[in-house]
């Protein structure tokens, strides 16, 4: 049995085929303007990756804001469902996900088999979304992709108080100006946004094991920041951003077997 799931999100848009239960390829491109496109491209890759054809996919299963511009699709499913499959499919033991994407966070409880319990989705704010971080390394004039460790380095605490991204972007300025170490207010950055999603984690009521997913699962020392605040570890997984597609995957092969 193969299937396919494709996390079509504001940002890339990615694809997960799974055959027999194991990763058989991945595809990854930039969603762009054209998602039905960015679908098409990540699709191919990915089939390209396994050798094989569309028609050797015996179900697909889109998720993701772009979910339903994927024209080759069988079916579609929410985020929320894909990232708690996907994080269950990698670890069996999870009863928490924490999914941090470049637009939007949301976490859930889930129980011994999967089902969601009760969850939490942040509001349409930046603040709360991986877009908070690159904003502020756009301030900072160093690549988000250092932002995780450049923090580690920190050695001063710093805070960052404000609730919005614009006005914690001055925040940042002010600090710039005040010739604050870099390193510092990185690692203020990554505390603000580790305690946002914090908030939302308590609300719900944390279980272990707590899976962290989505891009901001790459970023250390948000993540470090998690466990300090939790006091507690979280698993991580290798590829935290494909665990979204890796749900859908998931998803179109229990539903290829009720075809």
């Amino acid at each position: 049995m193969i299937t396919a799931g494709v996390d079509a999100g504001n940002k890339y848009t990615r694809v997960v085929i799974l055959k027999d239960g194991q990763v058989l390829a991945k595809g990854e491109v930039v969603s762009g303007f054209n998602q039905q496109k960015a679908a098409d491209d990540s699709f191919n890759l990915a089939l390209q990756e396994a050798g094989l054809s569309k028609e050797n996919v015996n179900y697909v299963i889109a998720t993701g804001a772009g979910k339903t511009e994927v024209a080759f699709s069988n079916s579609n499913i929410t985020d929320l469902t894909a990232a708690t499959k996907g994080a269950k499919f990698i670890c069996p033991t999870a009863r928490f996900v924490v999914d941090v994407g470049a637009e939007e966070s949301r976490v859930a409880k889930i129980d011994k088999d999967g089902r969601v319990v009760d969850f939490a989705v942040n509001e349409k704010c930046a603040a709360g979304a991986g877009s908070f971080v690159e904003a502020m390394s756009r301030a900072l004039e160093i690549p988000i992709e250092q932002m995780g460790e450049l923090s580690l380095q920190s050695t001063k605490t710093v805070q960052i108080n404000a609730q919005c991204a614009v006005f914690a972007e001055s925040e940042v300025v002010s600090l710039i100006h005040a010739n604050t170490a870099k390193k510092d207010i990185a690692n203020a950055v990554n505390d603000a946004m580790a305690s946002r999603i914090m908030s939302m984690v308590r609300r719900v009521g944390v279980e272990k094991d707590l899976v962290i997913i989505g891009g901001m699962a790459n970023n250390r020392g948000f993540v470090k920041s998690m466990e300090d605040g939790l006091e507690m570890k979280v698993v991580l997984p290798a590829e935290p951003n494909f665990v979204g597609a890796l749900g859908a995957a998931v998803v179109a092969a229990e539903k290829a077997l009720n075809v």
